[in-house]
This record gives C-alpha cells, sequence and structure tokens, in this order.
C-alpha cells in the first residue's frame, strides 16, 4: 500500500491553474481579441488611443483620420481626392471630415495665393488640444478664442421678395428650404409657377466640390442671380355670379332679385322719368 509524504503540498496546490493543462485552458479562455504583433520598424505611424477608440466618432472618421496622419505633408487631402480612393462618396466622407473638425483632429482654413486664388488648407492633428511642431516642446494647449473676439458674421445677401406673400406660399417655400432668411426668395420663385422640385434642383445643382462654409449664403445668392421671369399675364378670372334673393317689387308687387328691398327696374326707371 502507498504511504503518504506529509511534507508533499495538497493535490489542489500541485500545479499553477490554467498553465499545466493547455486543453483545459484553451477552454476556460475568455471570447475575445487575441494580439498576434510583430514590431514595426519601417513604414509605420504612431497613432493615439484617443484615436483609434475615441468614444463619439465614426469607423469611417477614425480610419480617415489615421489615414490622414500616415500621408506625407502636402498630399491633397480634399473630398475629391478622398472620394477617388476610398469606396464611400463624397457626401460620407465631406460628413467624417466635419467629424473629425468638431473632435480637433483637423483644421481647415481659406487662404489666398499670390495669384488670387482661394484654397483650403488642411491641418493634421495627431493630439487635438496641442499645438506645434516637434521642437515646440512641450505643447501647450490650444487656446479657445472669446466668443467676443470674433469677427462679425456677414450678413447673408438678400433674396427676392415674392409679389403676393400668401401664408400658403411662405409655408411651401418654408417646407422646402426651412431657413426664416430663404423662404420669401423660395416663394419668389414658386409664384413663378416652377414646382417644389424644380426650385430644388437649381438651387443645389452643380455645387462646389469642397465643404460650403456658409450654405445659406451661396443659396441666397443663387435665389436672387438665377430668378426666372414672371409667368405671362393672365386676366384675373371673372368673379361668379352672385344670386340675390327675391323681393317683391314697392310699386307693382313684382318679384325680382335684389339685396334688399326696393322697386323692380321698370318702377325705378318711372320714378327716374317722373323726377
Amino acid at each position: 500500500m502507498d504511504t503518504q509524504n506529509p511534507s508533499a503540498p495538497p493535490r489542489a496546490q500541485s500545479r499553477i491553474a490554467g498553465k499545466n493543462h493547455p486543453h483545459q485552458n484553451a477552454h476556460a479562455r475568455p471570447a475575445g481579441v487575441i494580439h498576434d504583433n510583430t514590431r514595426h520598424t519601417t513604414r509605420f505611424t504612431v497613432i493615439g488611443n484617443h484615436l483609434a477608440q475615441h468614444p463619439e466618432l465614426s469607423g469611417l472618421a477614425i480610419g480617415l483620420a489615421v489615414y490622414i496622419q500616415s500621408l506625407p505633408t502636402g498630399a491633397r487631402v480634399d473630398i475629391k481626392t478622398l472620394a477617388a480612393r476610398f469606396p464611400e462618396g463624397p457626401t460620407r466622407i465631406a460628413a467624417a471630415l466635419r467629424e473629425l473638425e468638431t473632435h480637433g483632429y483637423l483644421r481647415r482654413t481659406r487662404e489666398r495665393t499670390p495669384g488670387g486664388r482661394i484654397v483650403t488648407r488642411t491641418i493634421s492633428c495627431n493630439q487635438p488640444g496641442h499645438r506645434g511642431t516637434a521642437a515646440d516642446t512641450p505643447s501647450r494647449p490650444a487656446r479657445r478664442p472669446d466668443p467676443a473676439e470674433r469677427p462679425p458674421r456677414k450678413r447673408l445677401p438678400t433674396v427676392p421678395e415674392p409679389a403676393y406673400p400668401s401664408p400658403t406660399l411662405l409655408g411651401t417655400a418654408a417646407d422646402l428650404h426651412d431657413t426664416e432668411h430663404l423662404a420669401p426668395g423660395v416663394a419668389a420663385w414658386l409664384e413663378r409657377d416652377l414646382t417644389p422640385t424644380a426650385v430644388q434642383h437649381a438651387l443645389t445643382a452643380d455645387l462646389p466640390p469642397e465643404d460650403l462654409r456658409r450654405p445659406a449664403a451661396l443659396l441666397a445668392h443663387r435665389l436672387a442671380a438665377q430668378l426666372p421671369p414672371p409667368p405671362p399675364f393672365r386676366a384675373p378670372a371673372p368673379p361668379p355670379d352672385v344670386r340675390h334673393p327675391l323681393q317683391n317689387c314697392e310699386g307693382c308687387d313684382r318679384a325680382f332679385r335684389s339685396p334688399g328691398p326696393g322697386h323692380c327696374r321698370d318702377c325705378r326707371s318711372d320714378l327716374l322719368e317722373a323726377a
């Protein structure tokens, strides 16, 4: 009969759980990602987890930010170029770029070249809230401009006014372009016998490829510059026949139609002749 060794540890302590039995460990391993990483030595970009795991950015916005940060300085990152590179269309790419602007990963400014052209300059920020180059260490948080220091916003261009601003016409215009400033201009177009679909197409066709800083200003300009001519004059429809109630003539007691009591046509003629 075997004898026990009092100095041996209990069986429950004879192994470290999950290491001596690999098959048992495979079943006990929790589900989830397993990283098979290899260290990069060339052609890599350092991306912060604040971007890769951002809780509010869409997957497309995160992917575009990673792609833009991996590009060399001077590479084109306008909407048209990105739409040619990725399967997503210009509309989704423009929306993703606006997400990155909102969260500080992109800054876009307009500058005038020596030749007079207006170009858009895009600045990619790998860590929002910090500005400068590698020589600017340590980086300083960006100062947000005081709303009182911002220049006054330019007023929108004047839009045409309808000749007869009826509530129904203005209501249809507001449904088409839900902007208080633009609604009278749209009503002026609808007044010229254009359908809402035709007005929508005229105002939104052939838009610039880049994002518009003030879409309402462009629409106001088009409303005034492309206003179609008024339709040909149409004579107003004659008023409907009004049938007055029957009255008894006070002179001959004959029935005639009139808004109130009095004399018929014949009796009125006799009275005039007598007078």
